[in-house]
């Protein structure tokens, strides 16, 4: 039984510590300016998505046309400066949502490779311990432990 290879990559130690260097350094530069938020709060907190950010854009626009009409109790200063973040940090979220995308598909794609071998080198290896080969034995009661059967199928009696 042969699998379908759909990745062969060796990722050089020193590109994998360059860019965990600089994303590091993304994240200390960013630091000062960023706010973390609870669970609660991420979900009681009213959103922004894609078609309000037109929306807050287009007010903003108007503000400083017609500010005429802007509330006095509103601070347009502090109104001014949260867009600007949202609009400045966008792209950057972009780029980091595609960046954690291709991570993890590439992890996944390897992951079901290496699994997938795994799984074959143990068959070899149980049906060698079924067959009497001491060597395989131990290899085998080890390895069973992480290959256990989950949900409601039953398990294989052993002989």
């Amino acid at each position: 039984m042969s699998t379908k290879n759909q990745i062969s990559i060796e990722i050089p130690q020193t590109v994998i510590a360059e860019v965990t260097e600089k994303l590091q350094e993304c994240r200390t530069l960013l630091a000062p300016f960023l706010q973390g938020l609870t669970s609660e709060e991420k979900e009681t907190i009213f959103k922004m998505g894609d078609k309000t950010v037109a929306t807050v854009q287009k007010v903003k626009d108007y503000t400083e046309i017609n500010p005429e009409f802007a509330p006095s109790y509103m601070d347009k200063a502090e109104f001014l400066k949260d867009v600007a973040v949202v609009t400045d940090l966008s792209p950057l979220r972009n780029l980091s949502n595609q960046l954690a995308s291709d991570l993890g598909d590439t992890m996944m794609l390897a992951g079901n490779e290496a699994l997938l071998a795994a799984l074959l080198y143990y068959g070899t290896v149980k049906e060698a311990s079924d067959k009497g080969i001491a060597t395989a034995k131990p290899i085998y009661e080890d390895l069973s432990k992480r290959f256990t059967r989950k949900g409601n199928r039953p398990a294989p009696e052993n002989k």
